[in-house]
């Protein structure tokens, strides 16, 4: 299932893009806010958006809130992004049906650990190893 990494910041986008592939998932989109993401999300189905919280334009908060009231994406699993310093903000993320939350930065694990928390992938389903990255 592809995967919709949408975060402001390329270096982010790649680290996660890395990862992703890592641990098996080669199909990833990227968008450069929540307002590219809608557009890409009613042209393909994703198994998963993982997005930053904080971008121009259209905040993954608001990103988040417009998946969940639309029945065409709704169901899409959802992982929110922050830093630390923003970590306050995964409680709104959670009433807004937030699936998953990770904190910047973040180790491959962690990632990994957050994919399977969310019921994307299982353990039996990781491939390659994560401490190179």
């Amino acid at each position: 299932m592809p995967i919709l990494v949408v975060d402001d910041v390329p270096m982010i986008v790649e680290v996660v893009r890395a990862v992703l592939g890592k641990i098996g998932f080669c199909d990833v989109d990227t968008a450069r806010d929540g307002s590219d993401a809608l557009v890409r999300m009613r042209e393909r189905r994703y198994g998963l958006v993982i997005s930053d919280w904080n971008m121009d334009q259209v905040t993954g908060y608001e990103l988040l809130r417009r998946v969940r009231a639309d029945p065409a994406l709704r169901e899409t699993l959802f992982v929110m992004m922050t830093t630390r310093e923003q970590a306050h903000c995964f409680e709104a993320a959670r009433r807004a049906g937030v699936n998953g939350c990770l904190i910047k930065p973040f180790t491959p694990a962690s990632l990994r650990q957050t994919i399977e928390a969310v019921g994307l992938m299982d353990r039996s389903s990781i491939h390659g190893e994560l401490t190179t990255i």
